[in-house]
């Protein structure tokens, strides 16, 4: 069986979960079929990687539209996967790419819901007229598709309000999934290293801390951490691990918040570039407790790695955070009362901050509880969202879905 796998990110162009997904998702079905993967961001031929081909947009399209840009490497995409028994295709940059192949060579389109763009409308801040084509390319293709693999229930749930014209029956529920040996506690000689990383990049390992990771983007939420972060006690420092704007708009709101909480309190730090997976396990080590105050989540890879590498995780309780956290267990749900509008946008903002605050007090303030706690996230994620077990899983449904379609 050969699987062509279609994404816009791939490594070492990772900029959000979905890349992580991808990645991570490739390996393992490479014990299972003969997999290859369609990327954006030019060629990959130094990978080592067989089986990967980049593409770039072209000149004729560089000054575009970025959406109209998009579509031009998915037509490149969608002549190249010829000869594929089906296409995979995760997130709107890659979906035009997945239902033209469908049609022009009559074979089935699977798609992972990692977002919606009817529920993030500020998309439009960055696409400008664009965010009408990706909504167009998104619904045409879930519609058309053979099946949809939702990363969370609560995604499930948001796909069937979003797209009522999906049948129930072509979605399906697989988790996102966390590579166990990758996410692990700095143990043995590694314990050095570790101490001097965070060191150098400005984090006391002896203060309390509170880190996030993730895009400068509306569905993160990081406006609101900030605010959250000014009443937190002046022992604990606040890690942001934090960069890739959508637009510029969303990295100065959050740049001019960022000055004005380090202007009020030490222990501040913001790490705008993306760290390799080693120092970001030593930052994640280094703190006492993740935090996740999206407004917008289908699952988030990002909690998955922080559990695993021992940390309570306190989150907000939208999509699919609920099935990530076990609230009182691994870590604490915040609750949050949302604008059903598509923008998430909460309806009692100072209450929502007020909330996160004394969540994550209650955490800072009982570092024994906070261990037990990581300890039992660790144990939550090897037992429920290894990749092994999720390619296994993904196997069988494009297995079904090609009986069907046969």
């Amino acid at each position: 069986m050969r699987i062509d796998l279609l994404t816009r990110e791939y490594p070492p162009y990772i900029y959000g979960g979905a890349g992580v997904h991808v990645a991570e998702l490739s390996a393992v079905l490479r014990n299972h079929a003969d997999v290859r993967v369609h990327c954006f961001d030019g060629p990959r031929d130094d990978l080592g990687i067989p089986g990967v081909t980049g593409y770039s947009v072209s000149e004729e399209l560089k000054a575009a539209n970025p959406a109209l840009a998009t579509m031009g490497v998915d037509l490149q995409i969608a002549n190249n996967v010829a000869g594929a028994d089906l296409v995979h295709s995760h997130t709107w940059y890659a979906n035009f790419a997945g239902h033209t192949a469908s049609l022009v060579h009559g074979i089935p389109h699977v798609i992972s819901a990692h977002s919606l763009e009817p529920l993030r409308p500020w998309k439009a801040e960055q696409l400008g007229g664009g965010y009408a084509l990706s909504s167009w390319i998104e619904k045409t293709a879930y519609e058309a598709a053979a099946g949809v693999i939702a990363v969370s229930g609560g995604m499930r749930n948001d796909i069937l309000r979003s797209y009522p014209h999906v049948d129930p029956d072509k979605v399906h529920v697989v988790h996102n999934g966390i590579d166990l040996a990758g996410w692990q506690r700095p143990q043995g000689e590694w314990l050095d290293d570790a101490d001097r990383i965070v060191r150098e990049l400005g984090i006391d390992p002896e203060r309390p801390a509170v880190v996030f990771v993730g895009r400068i983007t509306r569905q993160k939420g990081l406006p609101y951490l900030l605010r959250a972060a000014e009443h937190l006690p002046a022992e604990v420092q606040l890690i942001m691990c934090a960069g890739a704007p959508d637009t510029p708009e969303i990295a100065q709101e959050v740049s001019h918040a960022f000055a004005e909480l380090a202007q009020r309190r030490s222990g501040v730090i913001w790490i705008e570039q993306m760290l390799p997976r080693n120092e970001l396990v030593a930052v994640l080590a280094a703190s006492t407790v993740f935090v996740c105050p999206s407004i917008y989540e289908p699952l988030g890879i990002v909690n998955l790695e922080a559990m695993a590498v021992g940390l309570p995780v306190v989150g907000s309780a939208t999509g699919g955070i609920p099935e990530v956290i076990d609230d009182g267990v691994t870590g604490y749900l915040v609750p949050l009362e949302q604008e059903q509008d598509g923008t998430g946008t909460p309806l009692d903002p100072d209450a929502f901050v007020a909330d996160l605050a004394e969540t994550l007090i209650r955490v800072l303030n009982d570092p024994k509880r906070a261990q037990e706690m990581g300890m039992a996230a660790r144990r939550r994620v090897e037992d429920h969202f290894s990749w092994d077990a999720i390619g296994e899983r993904t196997m069988g449904l494009y297995q079904t879905i090609l009986s069907r379609t046969s």
